[in-house]
């Protein structure tokens, strides 16, 4: 199933893109999905970010269904 994977901070940056499709099988995970961009980066990124589904903060747990928006967001710092 495809997957639009929408990347923030250090993830995009890492990977040269903002969003990238990628091909999950039936039954994927959030984690599942991050497993893939990660393999994807060759550079050092947060390894624990946050993630939501279709814009919905979610666990790593959370079941993926195609055409499913999935948002990796690094930790930030700011003041």
């Amino acid at each position: 199933m495809q997957v639009r994977v929408l990347l923030f901070a250090s993830y995009a940056d890492a990977f040269g893109a903002d969003s990238v499709v990628i091909d999950a099988h039936d039954g994927a995970t959030a984690g599942d999905v991050l497993a893939l961009v990660q393999g994807r980066i060759t550079t050092p990124v947060p390894p624990h970010p946050m993630m939501a589904i279709n814009a919905v903060y979610a666990d790593r747990s959370a079941p993926i269904r195609e055409g499913d928006e999935v948002a990796v967001i690094p930790p930030v710092a700011g003041g």
